[in-house]
């Protein structure tokens, strides 16, 4: 019998394998190209498979596309199960598929806005997170990495689902290690503030580019590329580091007061 893989050895194929979800664009593009550029082979997981397309036509073979909707828990179990064998033994999932909706208060809120939100930011990445633990428990090796936000620790007008959603993952992330002990598994949640030249905010706001260019007037974001090295740091930690948390802001955003109702 072969002994059991550890924690610092590649897959079989001799690279080693990433699984990113919403690859498409945005977090998820810029951090595929950082993990090819790491020595990744990226399985590269998005609805939108003509971007993945791109992506492979710009990065080469370390780019396998797959279609894949989060939402569908069904179909994130059958892509995992279904990998080729040579990009079967994942040793990095980032679960970057989410959105946000909205902006206004939670009372005047859109119900099919909070349900996307949860199916996409709850239901999918717990369906990602379920999908790939089996293996890498099994391998007694790999890395979750959760994509967070600092919405899910800091409330803010218009923050609600989207707020709670990323709560969600935090609070999962943070079970994970605790289920995950003496598995040789790590757990990393990404925690984000406010980010420019990605498509974030132009979903939110409805493709309104007027709210966009105000969001980010006259300050200095974050860039999706800062989260993807983010990634990359978090995941070339020696095998017995655990980052578990990393929160990430802008010098140019910080915190504010309290609300307070007066009269």
């Amino acid at each position: 019998m072969s002994a059991q893989p550890t924690a610092s050895q590649p897959s079989s194929s001799g690279a080693r394998v990433a699984l990113v979800t919403g690859a498409s664009a945005g977090f998820g593009a810029a951090i595929t190209r950082r993990m090819v550029a790491a020595g990744y082979r990226v399985v590269a997981a998005a609805r939108r498979v003509e971007r993945l397309d791109a992506l492979r036509a710009e990065l080469g073979d370390a780019v396998h596309p797959v279609a894949l909707d989060v939402r569908d828990a069904e179909a994130v179990h059958a892509v995992v199960a279904g990998l080729p064998e040579d990009l079967a033994a994942l040793d990095v999932v980032v679960g970057n598929a989410g959105l946000a909706l909205g902006m206004g208060p939670a009372q005047e809120a859109s119900w099919a806005d909070w349900e996307q939100m949860i199916d996409t930011n709850v239901r999918g990445l717990a369906a990602t997170v379920h999908a790939v633990l089996p293996g890498m428990v099994a391998r007694r090796r790999g890395h979750v990495v959760v994509m967070g936000s600092v919405a899910g620790t800091y409330p803010y007008p218009g923050g609600h689902v989207y707020g709670g959603s990323k709560a969600f993952a935090h609070q999962l992330a943070l079970a994970l290690r605790s289920d995950l002990h003496g598995t040789g598994v790590r757990v990393t949640t990404i925690e984000a503030g406010m980010v420019a030249g990605t498509e974030f905010s132009r979903i939110r706001f409805g493709g309104d580019e007027s709210r966009v260019e105000a969001t980010y007037r006259d300050m200095q974001p974050l860039t999706a590329e800062d989260i993807a090295e983010t990634v990359a740091w978090v995941t070339s930690q020696p095998p017995h580091v655990n980052v578990n948390v990393v929160e990430v802001m802008p010098t140019t955003q910080s915190f504010a007061p309290f609300q307070v109702h007066r009269g």
